[in-house]
């Protein structure tokens, strides 16, 4: 890989859906998003391609910086990513290039009962030098 690096990305989904419960816990607009659906949005590349697109920042890299930036992807039901935000960030450019990679990404959209819906969705994307 490009400057012998590694990047892993893990999928995974948090399950906020007690949130809907919880208005206290909500932010403007989230109760617009499923937390879960039957079929939940992917990048419509696949995941392999997504990873291609993340550079380590040559500062994080000079730096040494490894660790794990968690997302979380706001996807309209036509699989344009709506929203981003950093649920756990990474200093010198790592969290700013995971989400610049996102909101230029697009998904294949969430699908319940064969219907197209927004899903909000954590991605976590693990910065590992080698």
């Amino acid at each position: 890989m490009k400057h012998l690096l590694s990047l892993l990305i893990l999928f995974f989904v948090l399950n906020v859906a007690f949130a809907s419960n919880n208005n206290e816990t909500l932010k403007p607009g989230d109760e617009d998003y499923l937390a879960i659906a039957e079929t939940m949005p992917e990048p419509a590349a696949g995941l392999p391609a997504l990873m291609k697109k993340i550079n380590y920042p040559n500062m994080a890299r000079k730096a040494g910086i490894e660790g794990k930036v968690i997302a979380m992807v706001y996807v309209g039901d036509n699989g344009d990513v709506e929203d981003v935000k950093i649920i756990k960030g990474l200093e010198a450019g790592c969290s700013e290039e995971v989400e610049r990679v996102l909101r230029d990404s697009k998904f294949k959209p969430g699908v319940n009962q064969g219907k197209a819906v927004k899903v909000k969705m954590a991605m976590a994307f693990q910065f590992k030098l080698q």
